[in-house]
């Protein structure tokens, strides 16, 4: 009696053994797995604009995305690694290129820019599409000069009721959560002095 007795006593405190090692095997186990996942994560796609959010407003990164006739553009921001400065709390205003104003450029022009080593380069020139501020088409028309990200000015010509930045023509207007896109039909490129 007194053997059953004191198998009682141990079967608990095994099966309470059992049990505690396994769950530290499972937390350790699911360590791992975060800390492998964490490790294998690719530093290039960090940042606001990778965050995905379907609820609220598109920002400007956004709405380009989602153009078919901006895929050039959102290629060279990409190349340029610019895509969390565009989701910036703004507010932006973007002047957004098409792929025409793109194809317009002398032949190899835009395959040139996007090469790595040409990297500051067209950041620079992307720079000079984006100033701060939320301004419309219309209140555009009280501007001679803007000035632009890069440090440089961008100059406003109104005609009749069109209003062209650097020498491109806004088109299109769209509102954003962090500001507005002026679809642009020419690629703006900074004015020489």
């Amino acid at each position: 009696m007194k053997k059953t007795i004191h198998l009682f006593k141990v079967i608990p405190f095994v099966a309470f053994l059992t049990i505690l090692f396994s769950c530290k095997n499972e937390v350790k186990q699911e360590t791992t797995a975060t800390q492998s996942t964490t490790e294998t994560a690719p530093t290039s796609r960090q940042g606001q604009a990778f965050i995905e959010d379907e609820s609220a407003t598109p920002n400007v990164l956004q709405i380009a995305i989602g153009s078919p006739d901006h895929t050039t553009l959102v290629a060279a921001v990409q190349a340029a690694g610019l895509e969390n400065a565009l989701v910036n709390a703004g507010p932006l205003m973007v002047f957004a290129p098409t792929n025409e104003a793109f194809n317009a450029l002398p032949p190899g022009t835009v395959e040139e820019l996007l090469k790595p080593e040409n990297k500051q380069k067209l950041a620079a020139i992307l720079k000079h599409h984006v100033t701060a501020g939320n301004y419309t088409k219309d209140f555009l028309k009280n501007f001679k000069k803007i000035g632009q990200a890069d440090d440089t000015n961008a100059s406003v010509v109104v005609k009749g009721e069109d209003v062209y930045v650097g020498g491109a023509k806004i088109v299109a207007s769209i509102k954003a959560g962090n500001g507005i896109v002026h679809v642009v039909d020419k690629v703006i490129l900074p004015e020489s002095n």
